[in-house]
């Protein structure tokens, strides 16, 4: 049930002609209370899409009742007129949802192509269209609406103590921290303001979405929302409430790992004996962008050199001759040399698990990233012709 697994929403998905496919292309997504809480992270990207800069506005007042997210085009680097359009959005929204909904706090998501403007005359009409198909069972058809070049629709729920928080995510292409080219809406029926909505949000967001690296590339228009309707009149504990959004986040995050564009080999790249966290993180994320290694895992190579060519590169705590690197279990590295007999690495499954050790301490951290394949470089090329 996605984003309407929670108690106090409805969500609805349409095809209001934005994309020319006339596919879906218009979601929406209304807290109908009686808690209108909200917690927002976006891009770390200096270049913001309008909806992002319109969003973060909206998102300082801890209040947002809907959030009306279209594919098609992702209104970035548009200027003056695609604030304008954001901003008509968030008013139209608002107008057709009526009393109880103002444009301030109605939180907009845009995913697409860059530098296009949105077909307004087509996705205004839509917006009312969205409003009549409300249901409390649209979560599915909305997070349909959002796909772009993902394959497939991805949702997640987690249960709590007398509480429920689900959610719906899009993304398949350029994800690298700083979130990913993705939108997600996260709800809870939990009554839980906006101050531990944040704090919950951003300790899930740390190691889950800013965990996912599929080609280093970073969006202009990443967005996850958390919304709080209080429907179910329970304030869990925080740690059970940040536990249940850590594990939709988590659920999710491994689902646009497992949509990754042309991606045949899912690579889970954990880094251990680290002198830090982020030094962890650091050479996971740099393992994670080493297209010599992406290739060659594509190729069911255990190519442990580049893994270490890899590592070499940070400014992580290391010494060279103490580094181990196992492929599926198998340590083919051992002292920064060579470990076991690379032959004995089965890589005929689509998960691949690299685990770096620094022996230089006791931090840890996971990072996921894809393979890169040919029909990856075959949808970039011709993503917008």
């Amino acid at each position: 049930m996605s984003v309407t697994a929670a108690q106090g929403f409805q969500a609805a998905g349409i095809a209001a002609g934005i994309k020319e496919n006339g596919n879906p292309d218009l979601a929406l997504v209304v807290n109908q209370g009686p808690r209108r809480a909200a917690a927002g992270v976006f891009t770390s990207n200096r270049v913001k899409a309008a909806p992002v800069l319109w969003s973060e506005q909206v998102l300082k007042g801890g209040r947002v009742s809907a959030v009306i997210l279209n594919s098609g085009g992702a209104n970035a680097c548009t200027g003056p007129l695609g604030f304008q359009d954001t901003h008509a959005t968030a008013e139209r929204t608002a107008e057709a949802l009526g009393e109880g909904h103002s444009a301030g706090e109605i939180a907009v998501a845009s995913t697409g192509l860059i530098g296009t403007r949105l077909p307004m005359d087509a996705l205004l009409p839509g917006i009312d269209t969205a409003v009549t198909a409300l249901s409390r069972h649209g979560g599915e058809k909305a997070a349909i609406a959002i796909k772009t070049t993902d394959s497939v629709h991805k949702t997640a729920v987690a249960e709590g103590e007398g509480f429920t928080v689900g959610g719906m995510a899009k993304g398949a292409g350029m994800l690298a921290p700083g979130l990913a080219t993705m939108l997600v809406v996260l709800t809870t029926d939990a009554d839980v303001d906006a101050r531990d909505l944040d704090r919950a949000l951003r300790a899930a967001t740390r190691t889950t979405f800013d965990r996912v690296d599929s080609d280093g590339c970073m969006s202009t228009n990443d967005t996850v929302l958390l919304l709080a309707s209080g429907a179910s009149g329970v304030t869990p504990e925080s740690g059970a409430f940040a536990e249940a959004v850590r594990e939709v986040c988590a659920d999710l995050a491994r689902q646009l790992i497992g949509d990754a564009e042309g991606a045949s080999k899912d690579i889970r790249i954990e880094v251990v004996g680290a002198a830090s966290e982020d030094d962890a993180v650091e050479v996971g994320r740099s393992i994670a962008r080493n297209n010599l290694l992406k290739c060659a895992l594509h190729g069911e190579d255990p190519n442990w050199g580049r893994v270490l060519s890899a590592i070499g590169t940070t400014s992580a705590v290391f010494e060279p001759d103490r580094l181990n690197v196992a492929i599926n279990d198998v340590w083919v590295c051992k002292d920064g040399s060579v470990g076991e007999d690379r032959d004995l690495v089965d890589m005929r499954f689509r998960e691949v698990r690299i685990t770096a050790d620094l022996a230089a301490g006791d931090a840890s951290a996971v990072i996921w990233t894809n393979d890169l394949t040919a029909d990856y470089v075959h949808e970039n090329s011709a993503y917008s012709s």
